[in-house]
């Protein structure tokens, strides 16, 4: 997979990029690019790659990344619903270094961790979210900077561990998001060090290092993670029995299932069900 850097139509006549976003599926691997991002989730739900973080999305969730963390979202393949967001791009400098302005120059520099804000406190910005990308000139840009001024204001928690202030080295960023398509299509059946390893062209030694270095974990943990995060998502979406998610999200020991599950999410499978008014 060639080394992805996600080409944005952005220059010297516009600086802002609004546009809403009705697929299948989310189709864009991991990626970065050198503008700052606003993403609403309209429909859908499935995992989320925010820089070393990963976990599950689902409608309703307003993310904002600074430039060049590398990201992703990945649907869950059920066939049932669209992928639809909505996305805000800008150029990094278009709001000058003014006082008036340190809020969101504060808050632009906590999003090079990722900031997922807090769904009640943000509702009432998501009509000014959706107007815009039929907004141009310059009611775009100060329509976008009174929504990141009101967004300062708002709870929100980071997800990244590590910062991405600078580029992600393109081999970097290739290798990053072949590991993520092949976890996203092979979660369900045993994975071996090496398959992987061999798939980036490195040795099982080197690729832990790289690993680890790049999402401070190690591989393993990585996949236990996303399948767990897979299987919240099951718990919540369909009545299969713990025991068959178990088995579908790639775990051959039912025991080790709980033990991981109770390691991610702090609680059984059926107590996660049942806390989200599900029997």
């Amino acid at each position: 997979m060639k080394p992805y850097l996600e080409p944005i139509p952005l220059g010297q006549e516009k600086s802002i990029l609004g546009f809403s976003y009705a697929a299948d599926n989310f189709d864009t691997p991991w990626h970065f690019h050198p503008q700052h991002e606003l993403t609403y989730i309209e429909e859908s739900t499935g995992t989320k790659f925010i820089g070393d973080y990963v976990g599950s999305y689902e409608p309703g969730e307003l993310v904002l990344l600074r430039s060049n963390l590398p990201h992703c979202w990945k649907n869950a393949q059920n066939g049932q619903n669209q992928s639809r967001s909505l996305v805000v791009q800008w150029n990094v400098g278009i709001f000058p270094k003014v006082p008036e302005l340190q809020v969101v120059f504060d808050l632009l520099r906590t999003a090079a961790k990722g900031m997922l804000f807090d769904f009640k406190e943000t509702k009432e910005l998501i009509p000014t979210l959706k107007r815009l990308p039929s907004l141009e000139g310059h009611e775009l840009y100060i329509q976008l900077l009174e929504l990141l001024t009101a967004l300062a204001k708002c709870p929100y928690r980071t997800l990244s561990e590590a910062s991405f202030i600078d580029d992600l080295p393109t081999e970097y960023g290739s290798r990053m998001s072949t590991i993520h398509e092949f976890v996203s299509k092979y979660f369900e059946r045993k994975i071996y060090l090496k398959e992987v390893a061999d798939l980036v062209s490195l040795s099982e030694q080197s690729f832990s290092r790289f690993f680890s270095k790049m999402m401070g974990r190690s591989f393993f943990t990585f996949l236990n993670e996303y399948r767990i995060n897979r299987a919240s998502r099951m718990l919540l979406d369909t009545d299969y029995s713990v025991a068959e998610i178990g088995y579908f999200c790639g775990y051959e020991s039912l025991p080790f299932f709980h033990k991981q599950f109770n390691k991610f999410k702090n609680c059984t499978p059926l107590v996660y069900r049942k806390k989200h008014g599900l029997t």
